[in-house]
């Protein structure tokens, strides 16, 4: 694989996501934190705007989608470092990084594509096929599958009828491992989004998935009624 620029890549032992400024890059802390909450790599917060677009304006066309990405790359193009969060703020306006997104970041940032693919394809976070509203993500480091982290994402296989890397038809959840939450005392633990579940069952898993579910529900039915 395309090796990622040396500023950025990590030491081998975690490469989930991006690291954030003033980390250490082989830090191994939880993945749901800094760039999986929409922090750029200079650890600067996504704008909510820019981070909700693919969801709530799901009209806007191709073109403006990559208009706003322009926008981002004007912005960013003469900052050291600017691959990443460049990247991060097209998955933003996508909802994932098409094809097209990344042959757009190529050109604006005068980049190889060959090496922007490389970036996205090293890192976990980014991803190139639509993700569901909830991405969830199961431990199963050392600590976490000893304890029945694989048991817990076969529960969540099963339960929602998708493999790892899938998204269901209703495009609510989509599922992913991740190697450490930093959590390894409460093992076994996963994530939905921004919030850790500690010492997971199986059994917990349509419990889980229900919140969330009814969350979606009570959302777009308060949507609809402003409608």
């Amino acid at each position: 694989m395309t090796r990622p620029e040396d500023t950025s890549r990590p030491t081998g032992r975690d490469h989930g996501r991006p690291p954030t400024a003033g980390e250490d890059p082989g830090h191994t802390g939880d993945s749901t934190r800094g760039a999986s909450r929409g922090e750029t790599s200079e650890g600067v917060p996504m704008s909510e705007d820019v981070r909700q677009c693919a969801c709530c304006e799901e009209e806007a066309s191709e073109e403006e989608l990559l208009a706003r990405l322009d926008d981002v790359i004007e912005e960013y193009r003469a900052r050291p470092g600017a691959l990443i969060p460049v990247l991060q703020y097209a998955q933003g306006i996508f909802g994932y990084l098409p094809e097209v997104a990344l042959k757009r970041v190529a050109l604006g940032l005068r980049k190889p594509y060959s090496e922007v693919a490389g970036v996205v394809g090293f890192y976990s976070f980014f991803s190139t096929v639509p993700r569901g509203k909830n991405v969830i993500r199961v431990c199963l480091g050392t600590a976490c599958y000893v304890r029945g982290g694989k048991q817990v994402l076969e529960a969540m296989k099963q339960r929602l009828g998708i493999d790892v890397g899938e998204t269901t038809e209703d495009r609510l959840f989509s599922l992913e491992v991740a190697r450490c939450f930093g959590a390894c005392g409460l093992a076994p633990a996963m994530s939905i989004g921004d919030e850790v579940f500690k010492r997971v069952r199986p059994a917990r898993v349509p419990e889980i998935l229900a919140r969330y579910r009814a969350a979606d529900a009570e959302k777009e039915g308060a949507l609809n009624v402003a409608g």
